[in-house]
């Protein structure tokens, strides 16, 4: 398209959003891994995203370098064998871990680090064979395990007291930062001088960011402001969901770019200007082709075009979303009802439950107790979720999981168990609090009405040793 000074260039990238084709999903250098987003170098995951260089993840989101692995969020370090487990690494056969690292064979823990065959523990350093923070002999050990994690009844009871555990017997540090230096934030590894910067790993002089990593690489991220779910990449303000990139402005969904402002969905790009859907182009505005000379005697002009409608500087309006408020993360962290989204002039979208070709769908609270008594023909019904009532099916690579960690049949439907494992996070902000111990002031992402015990730094690390 031509650029036109009659009409705001937002409007114009709108009418360019509705005729050039976009990918359906990003999943590159991927085998075997259907529905997954965000994702590159993957075998046989499925419904996950933001996942890197593993194998096998089910129902997942950032995960990076890990194999078999069901219903877990940001694991950053290889692990294998986890089931809903949050922010950790180096996990191996464990379930319902959080805050866990260098962990396993343990099961509903918290805050746990170098450890192994332990159960409904909190704060633990260095220790084995441990149910409730009290020590026990190996036999001992795996006698009552056994006994407690044998079934969907008993695990209930578990979830019960682990929320309990997680609620009144555990103490905080006031955010979770691991190897980080000068920083603010919560959810952080590895970083340095960060500001205002949430869930993410290796980056330096950020600001106000949220889940950036470096995909596997390891690589800093550096000097980027305003921005979310990026890395590895340089110098971005105001970007969304990119990777490799480097001095680029206001951009969605793109990969290997470089040098380029206000673009959508494009790949192995430099020198671009308001365009999207474009592959290994350079020296383009609107999507048209123009000479190096040329594109930059024009971009100047847009840019003050821009500046008097009042457009520089800011991410795609809302309305240029091909996503309905409610079917995005923005949802999780800033909920809004059906009412006050369509009140705003947004798209709400209402979801389909319906489920074909199954042989029967089963209510969730008559499948069977153990996962010895499931039978294989489950992978031909439907379960209707014991919250939501929405059916789901189970894969065949679920089954094998769930036998092989002998764990029971899920009986919610993976978006319920989604939502639940969310909101065991704490939300992306930041109060003054007091130290539980020696009272002093403290910014913390534990809001100040929460139960928790949450310690200054110092009197965190010394309650720990």
């Amino acid at each position: 398209m031509d650029f036109s000074e009659e009409k705001p260039l937002f409007a114009q990238l709108q009418d360019l959003q509705g005729k050039a084709p976009r990918i359906a999903l990003l999943s590159k250098n991927s085998e075997n891994s259907e529905y997954t987003n965000h994702a590159t170098n993957n075998r046989n995951c499925y419904l996950s995203i933001v996942v890197f260089h593993s194998e096998n993840v089910l129902y997942s989101r950032k995960i990076m370098a890990s194999k078999d692995l069901v219903d877990c969020y940001f694991i950053l370090e290889s692990s294998e064998l986890a089931y809903e487990c949050v922010w950790g690494g180096n996990i191996y056969a464990c379930s319902y871990l959080m805050n866990c690292f260098s962990v396993s064979d343990s099961h509903y823990c918290i805050d746990c680090k170098n450890c192994s065959h332990c159960l409904l523990c909190s704060n633990l350093r260095n220790k084995k064979y441990c149910i409730r923070n009290q020590q026990y002999s190996a036999s001992e050990w795996n006698a009552i395990a056994k006994a407690l994690l044998n079934g969907n009844v008993a695990r209930m009871r578990l979830e019960k007291e682990f929320a309990e555990i997680r609620s009144l017997h555990t103490f905080y540090r006031p955010t979770e930062m691991t190897q980080c230096e000068d920083c603010t934030g919560d959810y952080l590894m590895n970083c340095k001088n960060v500001f205002q910067c949430h869930s993410s790993a290796f980056g330096e002089d950020m600001r106000y960011c949220i889940e950036f990593d470096t995909a596997g690489t390891k690589r800093t991220s550096t000097c980027c402001i305003d921005s979310y779910a990026f890395g590895p990449a340089d110098f971005l303000f105001e970007v969304h969901a990119q990777a490799n990139g480097y001095a680029n402005i206001v951009s969605n969904f793109s990969y290997d770019i470089r040098n380029s402002m206000l673009i959508d969905n494009c790949h192995n790009s430099s020198h671009c200007f308001g365009c999207i859907g474009l592959k290994n182009r350079q020296y383009c505005i609107l999507n048209k082709q123009y000479t190096k000379s040329e594109y930059e005697a024009l971009v100047p002009r847009i840019i003050a075009h821009m500046q008097h409608a009042g457009e520089w500087g800011v991410f795609f309006p809302i309305e240029m979303s091909p996503f309905a408020y409610n079917e995005t993360v923005a949802q999780e962290y800033f909920p809004l009802t059906k009412d006050d989204i369509i009140h705003r002039g947004w798209k709400w979208s209402e979801p389909e439950h319906d489920m074909t070709n199954v042989e029967k769908v089963i209510p969730a609270s008559q499948l069977p107790d153990t996962i010895d008594e499931i039978p294989d023909n489950i992978l031909d019904w439907a379960i209707a979720c014991d919250r939501t009532k929405k059916p789901f099916k189970i894969t065949r690579q679920e089954l094998v999981f769930y036998r092989r960690m002998l764990l029971p049949i899920p009986r919610l439907h993976p978006n319920e168990r989604y939502r639940r494992r969310m909101a065991l996070r704490n939300p992306r902000r930041l109060w003054n609090r007091s130290c539980a111990k020696c009272h002093e002031l403290i910014v913390t992402s534990y809001a100040p009405d929460r139960p928790e015990i949450v310690y200054c730094e110092e009197c965190y690390l010394t309650a720990i040793s």
